[in-house]
């Protein structure tokens, strides 16, 4: 009776866990606030026409939202007297951007559908909208997440994989979050658009011997072996394109960053790189299964978190 009593509770549990993603649907908006998809949109492309590395800064922007806790928008909340964010934590802070326009377009959809769309699905969708912006690939988001009423700045630093990364960390902090190797090479993929700062890279173009000469020298005009630390460069020559150039200079060892490079180093992940630097269709196809796979990660859904006002702010703080 107990044994069958036991059964019973983990039957519920699946089927309500199974509810959980079940409500996450493409067409969550349809009713509630048809022009919403529109309105982020517009406001992406307007914000990437001003300065296309935005689109960079949004897609980094949703990353280092579902890999801390999940896509749930946690990044977004400041620090307060008796709340402290995630917007400190090493990998994001004087790092991550965007936030003003998450802002921008939560104001113009609460305009018009009050109380209903959520910050984590604005940042979701704006992340998706910047890569097409960029000539990227499109894909069909699953919409319906809530924002957290929660952060964590412990999380943020303990797993977001950094610029220093090795392979191995690479694979494990990615395996840790349910991907495949070839899906976090694909997802590595995206740093074909963007700017990294020179205490990014400074270690790997005065260090490193992995890299060609003459880029090393190049980028070391731009980035001194001291000072200099907000000292940007782009992260391929095609920087405001999202296309499969990154994975090109890889295999020309002039990748920026040690982790991009640890992609093309005698190692597991090479013949990925071969693939995707030849196959730029194959490339659009596996980011974009991945990039819905990573908007997946730990919902918040049905009951679970809020419709945050403000996405900056807990509602009634």
């Amino acid at each position: 009776m107990a044994s069958l009593s036991l059964f019973s509770l983990f039957c519920v549990f699946s089927f309500l866990l199974g509810m959980a993603h079940a409500q996450l649907s493409s067409n969550f908006y349809a009713s509630s606030c048809p022009k919403a998809l529109s309105t982020i949109r517009a406001a992406v492309n307007n914000a990437v026409a001003k300065e296309r590395r935005m689109g960079a800064s949004l897609l980094r922007l949703h990353f280092h939202d579902c890999f801390v806790l999940g896509c749930d928008a946690s990044i977004l909340l400041d620090d307060t007297a008796s709340f402290t964010g995630e917007k400190t934590a090493g990998p994001n802070k004087d790092s991550v951007r965007g936030y003003e326009v998450i802002d921008t377009i939560k104001s113009q959809v609460e305009s018009l559908c009050p109380g209903v769309v959520s910050c984590a699905d604005i940042v979701a969708v704006a992340a998706r909208d910047s890569v097409v912006a960029l000539g990227g690939p499109t894909w069909t988001l699953q919409l319906g997440r809530r924002d957290s009423t929660t952060a964590s700045l412990s999380t943020a630093n303990s797993d977001l994989p950094g610029p220093a990364s090795d392979l191995s960390t690479l694979i494990s902090r990615f395996s840790n979050k349910g991907f495949t190797t070839k899906e976090m090479v694909a997802l590595s993929g995206t740093h074909t658009i963007g700017k990294a700062r020179c205490t990014s890279f400074r270690s790997r173009i005065y260090n490193e011997t992995n890299i060609d000469a003459a880029f090393a020298t190049s980028k070391q005009k731009i980035c001194p072996s001291t000072g200099g630390d907000n000292n940007l460069s782009d992260l391929d020559e095609t920087t405001t394109v999202f296309d499969n150039v990154y994975f090109r200079n890889l295999k020309a060892k002039k990748g920026l960053l040690h982790s991009d490079q640890q992609l093309y180093n005698g190692g597991s992940t090479d013949s990925i790189v071969e693939t995707y630097s030849t196959n730029s269709a194959t490339f659009f196809t596996d980011v974009a299964n991945a990039m819905i796979k990573m908007g997946n990660l730990s919902p918040l859904t049905g009951t679970n978190g809020e419709i945050r006002t403000d996405c900056k702010k807990i509602n009634g703080s």
